[in-house]
């Protein structure tokens, strides 16, 4: 059976008209910081997008041996083969490979609450709540703190012990060019280290009295690893192995720094294998797009919750009916469905209007649209709805 606890609570309609109200200065803030949020996106957006084509039209091919001193402080794209000569190793555990870079994950097993609420208003405007928390083990490689639980009594997780992190070699080199943290960190092909071959220097390093076990691609810490208990925890390791890249980046004697465009944005780019400046740079303006319309929609989204939490105090008065709650509930939604959704597309068409105009005439139009098209869709289901529920009861 799953470990579960049952609350019920209960408001009155008071209680529950000082909370909306409450509600709508959250609603306030909230509209705000989404406005300010989106204009900054759009702002930020079209800097990268113009720092990276000024990057695209002054970037220069160079040779990564010898370096040539008359490209230093120039955007330079280059491609070899990373070398390095000492293995990387994490002292903590032991454990050794070849490659720019070892992540250590560690991960501790612990309790997780989980919660499901069903609310019931009543006649005059109360509200019934049923929470039911469930409770249940997992591995999770950050630190879930069980004081908050609803009942934490039974459900104690300790301190997490050991962290994650990762170690990067000292002595990468691609051709002449010294490579450091700002490079290695973007390079790919990271594959699951075996550690069985390591078990004897694991041991030694975390010594004797402490139960573990070393198996092909972990570290357990704990008395059985097919039966975990709270508070047990693995390690794994992830290496980086020296290969082929390309940079984009600007020359700073013999090693790479971010190039800052004339607008003051910057950037460094990394790519695996032998691929072309044109290339890197499409790829970085990609990203930079779906960057920018995954901040849209969730300021969109938090826009509509905003105007919702303004207008919530409606849905409560009318709720000593609970029918006359549940249309003007619906009505609300829908309103500020649209009005998150004009309030987004204009925000976002203003932040554009100084660089793109024809681009805002387009936002405009689509977002109008679109908000036209749902108001008239939601209106006529409100209508069919309340109607059915009008004839059931």
């Amino acid at each position: 059976m799953p470990d579960q606890v049952t609350v019920t609570t209960s408001k009155g309609w008071f209680s529950r008209i000082g909370g909306a109200f409450s509600g709508v200065l959250v609603g306030i803030v909230l509209i705000f910081a989404c406005v300010w949020g989106l204009a900054w996106n759009e702002g930020n957006a079209v800097k990268t997008a113009r720092g990276l084509t000024e990057g695209a039209g002054a970037v220069i091919e160079a040779p990564v041996s010898p370096i040539d001193p008359a490209n230093d402080q120039k955007l330079i794209h280059v491609t070899g083969q990373v070398a390095v000569t000492a293995p990387l190793e994490d002292n903590q555990y032991g454990v050794t490979a070849a490659g720019v870079k070892l992540a250590r994950a560690a991960e501790m097993y612990q309790w997780q609450e989980e919660s499901k609420s069903e609310s019931r208003t009543k006649l005059g405007g109360g509200e019934e709540t049923v929470t039911t928390y469930t409770y249940t083990k997992v591995w999770s490689s950050t630190p879930i703190d069980s004081s908050a639980f609803n009942s934490p009594a039974g459900h104690e997780n300790p301190e997490m012990s050991i962290e994650s992190a990762d170690v990067y070699a000292t002595d990468a080199t691609l051709g002449d060019y010294q490579l450091e943290e700002n490079v290695l960190s973007q390079v790919g092909g990271a594959t699951a280290l075996n550690l069985t071959e390591q078990s004897e220097a694991i041991d030694a390093a975390v010594g004797e009295g402490i139960d573990h076990t070393v198996s092909q691609g972990t570290i357990f810490f704990g008395a059985n690893p097919q039966a975990p208990v709270v508070g047990d925890t693995r390690v794994s390791y992830e290496v980086t192995p020296a290969s082929e890249i390309s940079v984009v980046a600007r020359q700073n004697g013999d090693n790479f720094l971010d190039y800052r465009a004339r607008n003051g944005s910057e950037f460094l780019l990394v790519a695996d294998g032998d691929t072309p400046a044109a290339d890197m740079f499409q790829s970085a303006q990609e990203a930079n797009n779906m960057i920018a319309w995954i901040i849209r929609i969730v300021g969109m989204v938090l826009l509509m919750v905003g105007f919702g939490l303004i207008m919530a105090p409606l849905g409560v008065l009318a709720d000593v009916l609970p029918l006359a709650g549940t249309i003007v509930r619906m009505g609300t939604g829908l309103i500020g469905f649209v009005l998150g959704l004009i309030v987004g597309t204009v925000t976002i068409a203003l932040a554009w209007l100084a660089f793109r105009p024809i681009t805002t005439i387009i936002i405009l139009a689509v977002g109008g649209a679109i908000a036209f098209a749902v108001y008239r869709v939601g209106r006529g289901r409100s209508k069919k709805k309340l109607a059915a529920e009008a004839a059931a009861a």
